[in-house]
């Protein structure tokens, strides 16, 4: 099978691999459908990387016993690789597993985690099914797309009554604004990027304000009454913005976060949370349970479309990485056989 991988500072290409093998209630899935996600900053830092992705669409091809699928099946195929068996695993929140799989140490064989690729091989139990009327593109959406902000909205009630600030509109800073439309909130957004600001826009933020702009949280204040946001969420990873986010919300407010950072955030537990009473959360996906709900924002939501902004064969994996690297995107979608 032919699968991507990046094979220096800004080269990409495909390689010819062995195909994975279904076991025991792994299965495999032909890959239909495989959004880019961080894997440019690979990408653009020259770390080769032989396995890439983590969110796909496909059909299930082969089983080796019989279990929650079935050869013929179309299933969304949910990240990592968690055990399926512990508290966290059957209660829905299977992304926070602590005793992951070996991946290698189980096949037998490193191919087959790589969802930029033709073929995968996953548990039966992470492959929910996508229905009749939904796309693989479309249904591939409800990973890393909309995954993360669903969570943290479920987390913090978001509700028609509420302004939500988004910091950091990338591909899930535009999924965030399509979850927080679908609830009916009204939204203000963070960008300066001009091509993300005009496609926020589109999708029907309020406002959308530079995050270099000095008098940002005033701002902020003059569109809130006074008071600041109700809920606000990080995408971006970055500290100005996390740190935007509570300095922004109004006291009894909810903040999450959502966006890898590798550095320190300065919270100040007596006037950011006991005088506030700020609610902080982070998220990183959504419980399983929740899945239906997704596929709903997916078959109902009018802008779900805007949040594809190109569908690209993988033999053209270079010029994928290219225009994810310009940041001039929102989702790019991998077509493996193309």
């Amino acid at each position: 099978m032919k699968k991507a991988v990046i094979l220096g500072e800004r080269r990409a290409g495909l390689v010819e691999v062995q195909e994975p093998q279904p076991k025991a209630d792994w299965v495999v899935v032909k890959v239909k459908a495989a959004p880019v996600c961080t894997e440019y900053k690979g990408f653009v830092s020259g770390g080769k990387t032989e396995f890439l992705g983590h969110e796909a669409a496909g059909e299930v091809v082969a089983i080796d016993q019989l279990g929650k699928v079935n050869v013929g099946d179309r299933v969304v195929v949910m990240p990592q690789y968690p055990c399926g068996t512990c508290p966290l695993c059957i209660a829905g929140d299977y992304i926070h597993c602590e005793d992951i799989y070996n991946f290698a140490e189980f096949t037998a064989s490193g191919e087959g985690r790589a969802t930029m690729a033709q073929y995968l091989l996953k548990p039966s139990w992470l492959l929910p099914p996508i229905p009749d009327t939904v796309s693989y593109e479309r249904a591939s959406l409800a990973c890393c797309s909309l995954g993360p902000s669903f969570g943290a909205f479920q987390a913090m009630g978001l509700s028609a009554f509420d302004t939500v600030l988004i910091a950091g509109i990338g591909p899930v800073g535009f999924g965030a604004v399509v979850n927080a439309r679908f609830r009916g909130a009204r939204v203000i957004a963070v960008e300066s990027i001009p091509w993300r600001v005009e496609r926020a826009k589109q999708m029907g933020a309020a406002e959308v304000l530079d995050p270099h702009d000095e008098d940002i949280g005033q701002k902020i204040k003059d569109l809130t009454n006074g008071t600041g946001v109700d809920c606000a969420l990080d995408c971006s990873g970055t500290v100005q913005a996390e740190r935007l986010c509570i300095d922004a919300t109004r006291r009894k407010g909810k903040v999450a976060y959502v966006g890898q950072c590798g550095q320190d955030l300065a919270i100040r537990v007596s006037p950011d949370l006991i005088s506030k009473g700020l609610t902080i959360i982070g998220n990183w996906h959504y419980n399983l349970s929740d899945f239906p709900s997704i596929m709903k924002v997916i078959q109902e939501s009018p802008l779900i479309d805007l949040l594809i902004s190109d569908i690209i064969p993988m033999s053209q994996i270079q010029e994928a990485f290219e225009i994810s690297a310009s940041h001039e995107n929102s989702k790019i979608i991998l077509k493996p056989w193309e």
